[in-house]
């Protein structure tokens, strides 16, 4: 009998929201779940939440179970870690959300290389560009590429990206090569990323800002989908330079406008719950990440 894995199961299944969610994150299946907080109610002389057959609740024995539950987990998390040595052995799995195309092109291959230095720790990536609930989807670590809202997470900065404005030859040769923000006014079409970058932002000659928005030849939320488009000549593309960078190096894109462009910077972030303690190998794979990549990083164009 474990009585914190007992308490780290049934904290899992209050975030996750069931038990069928909370298997899901744990990797096991849902009668073991099921059967492991019969045995913990049993045990307990309670009950800790009441079901229905589409939802649980917390009852008031549960909602007491699951606050010092957390807190012993802290606890314990917080000795653990003050015993580990920083030259000791990494294992364990770390399960991280990440948007998609940053993902596939960039962390993966980050990813590698730590695993080169911790061959024991298992990385479990999920994909998702929308806004996540950390402690329901039961992750250690997001990665996110945003200007932070107010939350209750913690922000580490591990680097960043900006917009950058690109073009094929073929899509220049057929529509002109705009030499100031105002040629773009004539005929000129857009691939859009996302609808935050729909209007477009440029410094003139005169140190006038200018702002123009562009007919919408394309709209996708997936930018390797926009750069294979714009690569053929589709449109004009404004992007994350992450995105573009090895287009322009092989010669496919070229920069457009880039001395009248208002370069947006957009930080790149390591985000994690604040109500739970950063676990050694969380806490050198972050920085880990924020070295890897560091201030100027190599996608930078």
């Amino acid at each position: 009998m474990n009585q914190i894995e007992d308490m780290q199961t049934f904290v899992r299944i209050v975030e996750a929201g069931s038990i069928t969610r909370a298997a899901e994150q744990l990797n096991t299946v849902k009668s073991a779940v099921s059967r492991r907080l019969s045995q913990l109610e049993k045990r307990l002389g309670v009950s800790l939440l009441t079901r229905t057959t589409r939802h649980h609740t917390l009852t008031e024995h549960g909602q007491s179970y699951y606050q010092q539950s957390l807190r012993i987990i802290e606890e314990v998390a917080v000795i653990e870690a003050s015993l580990l040595q920083e030259n000791c052995a990494l294992s364990g799995r770390i399960r991280i959300s990440a948007p998609l195309v940053f993902g596939i092109e960039h962390l993966s291959q980050a990813f590698l290389a730590f695993n080169e230095l911790h061959p024991d720790i298992i990385f479990d990536v999920d994909f998702d560009d929308k806004k996540i609930d950390l402690v329901e989807g039961g992750y250690d670590l997001a990665i996110r590429i945003a200007k932070l809202e107010d939350s209750n997470l913690i922000a580490r900065k591990i680097t960043s990206t900006r917009m950058v404005l690109c073009a094929s030859q073929k899509y220049l040769k057929e529509y002109g090569t705009p030499v100031v923000p105002q040629d773009l006014t004539t005929k000129h079409k857009k691939l859009l990323y996302n609808k935050a970058h729909e209007t477009w932002h440029f410094i003139d000659d005169k140190a006038k800002s200018v702002s123009i928005k562009l007919p919408t030849a394309l709209t996708s939320n997936n930018g390797n989908f926009l750069l294979e488009s714009a690569i053929k000549g589709g449109g004009l593309l404004n992007v994350p330079d992450f995105i573009c960078y090895k287009a322009i190096k092989q010669g496919k894109l070229q920069l457009v406008l880039n001395n009248y462009l208002v370069h947006t910077t957009i930080p790149i972030y390591a985000l994690y719950p604040q109500n739970r303690h950063l676990s050694h190998r969380i806490r050198r794979l972050v920085d880990f990440l924020v070295e890897y990549y560091g201030d100027k990083p190599y996608w930078l164009i």
